[in-house]
């Protein structure tokens, strides 16, 4: 099909009025060409009533399942082929973000009695190998494979972990990109399955899948009862010997509605109960070696029904970290020690464990931002953020400092982006294994020798930005404070004229946004763009501070974060509104959907992705009202919900202004950010009318997007990407393969 460009000027400068006269009657055509009234959703007479304040949800019925959503759903997709079927460089755009598309995580291979055990993608299909192998990345035997597992539907392979000794190998498998998996156990000799696996199903892999006991009798797990959204999680212990059997444990009430998982001492002493995604604790503690008589008479070990004792109750902060002989040894940030601290919380002595004054300072606080502490063998490894970037310093037990790891460059060490990731420990015993990122290079695995002090790279980048330059600036927001960002872009792209660009950020949940490689994004970079990575307050780039500083009363401030790097650009001269386009996902899809109702004169384009966009409707289920309370406001004070409820997209479309285009993009099996979301938005702002597209974009067997497969998560990226481009008036680069 011939391009809606063929007929007007063209220029290769994106910033030119030839070139903004073009798009902007690309999108007259475009326009002309759908029945606008086939747009509009049904309307109906519903409201939204929130701690007694009363808020218009005309759109209500898009949150269900029904023929007519599915419809209306359908209706959407069909205008999302229209608007890019004229553009001619999707094929391409699709090989370079094929080119470029990474995890976003790195996974090492798990250790265990000599054997190293990892997951391997195969080369020619949507498959993947579990292996086990004598080198951590050498050629194994195949455990599990997810197509001879399921040839027409193979599922994604959530986590592993396998037993102490070896013997016993558990994996999570998905089937529909939910991320909610169920438990497999493979004997490792034979590489059979084993009778008798758990039934219950786990939320997502963020509580580490199991905790195996050391001696490889059982584990703990942590799993969902009823729908996803209800999240109704309970502690299990899965019984391997004698009988294999599963018994829901019980556990003290939680400090307030959030995920936990119980983790083991190495020396299989005691059993920790860790509490808390955003702001973790350990929060209680069960002596393993203490059996009661009424146990024993039943035939029940102490893992089954461990006694809880208080451990850190009451903190207002975060405490995560590993139990190291007699002490929790942990990383902690709180108001005193905003970058962080290293502590020692004596494991005999729950008593005063909840008191700051009785622990042990490990490593004292100082400018640095610590991401984590890890220990191996008789060293403690801490990975900080010194201005942004990753720096990892080796102490001994007592805090002696040691030395650094020599990193390779400026960059990002593969820490999970939330503390209980990380909370169940499997580690080699005598070197640290490692994955680093930069904003130029995926992740690469390194193997740390301690005895020699030597780096060793296990393998090399999946794909790098070839002649890529990287700027360190930072914007001034309203309030005063100093925002960081970093642009990458071609080193032949000359910033003295304006460019598109591409801002993405996150800000929310006492999570990094670690500067790592942006994944399909550098198809942007690759096609002359200039892509931002910002480090917005919600976020905890800069420490506990930077993330009070972005949420609750004050979480406007992650969205003024993102217009001040805005507006920093076009003061600077690196772009316009005419060139600026914006992308997050979950609760950066929320940043996203804010940018378009409160700053829409900011932006050409915004890709809101697995987006929350209805803030007020969350709080109808568990799930989300969690999340709306442990981040946004509390949604039991009134005050609070109409706070809330100027910063909640959908309840902010309004009719007479100049939005800018809009492509939101979810998951039709998405539990944290439900579809509905996008559907609702997308409605409301389809009525108010505009001269620029606003497009929405559900995937089938498609969630939040860690349990996706491959083929669907290039097609949805390669999509919104074009939709960028196109806006932009941008086109991929020229099929030169790079250096991948």
């Amino acid at each position: 099909m011939p391009s809606l460009f063929d007929s007007v000027e063209r220029t290769d400068n994106p910033s030119s009025p030839s070139h903004r006269r073009a798009t902007n009657q690309d999108q007259r055509r475009w326009r002309s060409r759908v029945n606008t009234q086939e747009l509009d959703a049904r309307v109906e007479d519903i409201d939204e009533l929130l701690a007694g304040v009363r808020f218009s949800d005309p759109y209500r019925w898009l949150e269900g399942a029904s023929d007519d959503v599915r419809r209306w759903q359908d209706e959407q997709e069909k205008r999302v082929e229209q608007y890019l079927a004229p553009w001619p460089h999707t094929n391409a755009l699709r090989e370079s973000v094929a080119r470029h598309s990474t995890p976003r995580f790195a996974e090492l291979p798990e250790w265990a009695a000599g054997l190293w055990f990892r997951k391997v993608s195969s080369e020619d299909s949507e498959g993947v190998r579990v292996v086990a192998s004598s080198e951590p990345l050498g050629p194994g035997r195949v455990l599990f494979d997810t197509i001879e597992n399921n040839e027409t539907r193979p599922p994604h392979v959530s986590w592993i972990a396998p037993s102490p000794n070896g013997s016993t190998l558990a994996l999570g498998v998905c089937f529909d990109g939910s991320e909610q998996n169920t438990i497999r156990l493979i004997d490792v000799v034979s590489g059979h399955e084993l009778p008798d696996p758990p039934t219950q199903v786990l939320m997502d892999h963020w509580t580490c899948g199991v905790a195996w006991l050391p001696d490889s009798s059982g584990f703990y797990f942590s799993a969902i009862e009823g729908e996803a959204t209800a999240f109704d999680q309970k502690i299990f212990f899965h019984r391997r010997y004698d009988v294999a059997r599963t018994t829901e444990v019980e556990i003290p009430e939680p400090e307030a509605p959030d995920y936990r998982v119980v983790t083991v001492a190495p020396d299989g002493r005691y059993a920790i109960l860790l509490e808390g995604i955003p702001r973790p604790r350990p929060t209680a503690i069960a002596a393993l070696d203490e059996p009661g008589t009424v146990e024993e008479a039943r035939g029940e070990s102490p893992a089954e029904t461990p006694i809880w004792r208080p451990f850190v109750r009451g903190f207002d902060g975060s405490v995560a970290g590993h139990p190291v002989g007699d002490e929790y040894i942990a990383m902690v940030t709180d108001r005193w020690s905003p970058r962080g601290r290293v502590v020692g919380i004596s494991l005999d002595c729950s008593e005063s464990a909840s008191d700051p004054t009785e622990w042990r300072s490990v490593v004292p606080p100082s400018e640095a931002v610590i991401q984590s502490v890890q220990p191996v063998g008789n060293c403690l490894f801490v990975t900080e953020m010194v201005g942004t970037y990753a720096r990892i310093r080796i102490v001994s037990l007592d805090g002696e400092l040691l030395g650094e790891v020599p990193l390779p460059d400026r960059g990002a060490v593969g820490v999970p982006p939330f503390a209980m990731l990380g909370a169940v420990r499997r580690t080699h015993p005598t070197d640290l294994f490692l994955s680093f990122t930069s904003l130029t290079q995926s992740w690469v695995r390194y193997r740390y020798v301690i005895a020699t002090g030597e780096l060793e790279a296990l393998d090399q980048p999946a794909a790098t930005i070839e002649n890529a330059v990287v700027e360190d600036r930072w914007a001034t927001a309203s309030d005063g404070a100093q925002v960081p960002y970093h642009l990458v872009h071609r080193a032949d792209v000359s910033l003295s004229t304006v460019q598109p660009v591409l801002i993405s950020g996150y800000g929310g949940f006492n999570t990094p946004w670690v500067p790592q490689y942006p994944g399909p994004i550098a198809a942007f970079v690759e096609a002359g763009g200039v892509f931002v990575h910002t480090h917005l307050r919600g976020g905890s780039d800069l420490g506990f501070d930077w993330w009070q500083q972005g949420r609750m009363q004050q979480k406007q401030n992650s969205f003024n974060d993102v217009y001040a790097v805005a507006e920093d650009l076009i003061t600077s001269g690196v772009s316009t509104p005419e060139l600026m386009s914006l992308t997050g996902g979950s609760n950066g899809g929320l940043l996203a959907g804010a940018a378009i109702t409160q700053r829409p004169d900011l932006w050409r384009a915004v890709v809101p992705r697995v987006p929350l966009l209805d803030l007020l409707g969350a709080c109808r289920d568990a799930y989300g009202r969690m999340v709306i309370s442990q981040e946004y406001a509390d949604p039991e004070d009134p005050d609070e919900v109409r706070r809330l409820a100027g910063f909640s997209p959908y309840q902010l479309v309004r009719k007479s202004v100049r939005y800018p285009a809009v492509y939101v993009v979810a998951g039709a099996t998405d539990p944290r950010c439900p579809p509905w979301h996008a559907r609702k938005f997308v409605a409301r702002m389809l009525s108010v009318g505009g001269e620029r597209p606003v497009l929405l974009r559900i995937w089938d067997d498609s969630g939040h997007g860690a349990a996706n497969n491959r083929e669907i998560a290039i097609a949805s990226d390669t999509e919104w990407l074009a939709f960028v481009m196109r806006e932009l008036g941008m086109q991929p680069a020229s099929e030169v393969p790079l250096s991948c």
